[in-house]
């Protein structure tokens, strides 16, 4: 996200989110969330721009993208937990998917999922997988809940009230954060290839 997409959701949705914005954060933050493309931190943004400029209320913007991003998550997780799981079982072995990797892989997120569930949130694209694959890698639904709830706490905290306090500001910092969040993917990234790699030295039992 650059500076001017932010610019260019306010300019170009301006009446629309200063009419439906508290909605809107709600609606496009949950669908996000469970994996649709739609521009729930973008919109959360420059909902949280126009707060600082006194055209919505920052505290109804916090809450309505907090609900939203649990709701979206706990929608994702429900979609891995019920279906993702049955079609790895029945679909996994064609790409070297057994029971024994699959336990391991619900014992990795016994042990590290929370903090997985919380630093996803904060990475482009696994924001929107993140609560499909906690689902399918059989995390418990209460731990999930837990560290779900916090995370979009964290989440929505540092956008928003970051975004109240700088104002107009964050459009100077936009490209900064662009490239630590890319910094953040990459990360992520070779830490699933790590763990991928685990997974094939493993040998069924």
């Amino acid at each position: 996200m650059s500076a001017d997409t932010l610019q260019h959701v306010i300019d170009a949705h301006g009446t629309f989110l200063h009419h439906y914005g508290y909605l809107a954060v709600f609606l496009l933050v949950m669908l996000e969330d469970f994996g649709l493309p739609t521009p729930g931190e973008t919109t959360l943004i420059a909902a949280s721009l126009i707060a600082a400029r006194g055209g919505l209320h920052i505290e109804w913007v916090i809450a309505c993208a907090w609900l939203g991003a649990v709701i979206g998550d706990n929608i994702g997780f429900a979609i891995g937990r019920y279906g993702g799981m049955r079609l790895l079982v029945r679909y996994g072995s064609y790409v070297g998917i057994n029971a024994e990797r699959l336990s391991f892989v619900q014992r990795f997120f016994d042990r590290w999922g929370g903090a997985m569930v919380m630093l996803a949130r904060f990475v482009e694209l696994a924001r929107q997988i993140n609560g499909i694959v906690a689902g399918s890698a059989g995390m418990t639904r209460r731990h999930f809940l837990l560290y779900n709830t916090l995370g979009a706490a964290l989440w929505v905290g540092v956008w928003s009230l970051g975004t109240f306090f700088f104002g107009d500001r964050i459009l100077a910092y936009l490209p900064n954060i662009a490239r630590a969040s890319f910094l953040l993917l990459v990360v992520a990234l070779a830490l699933l290839i790590a763990l991928g790699w685990r997974l094939s030295r493993r040998r069924p039992s």
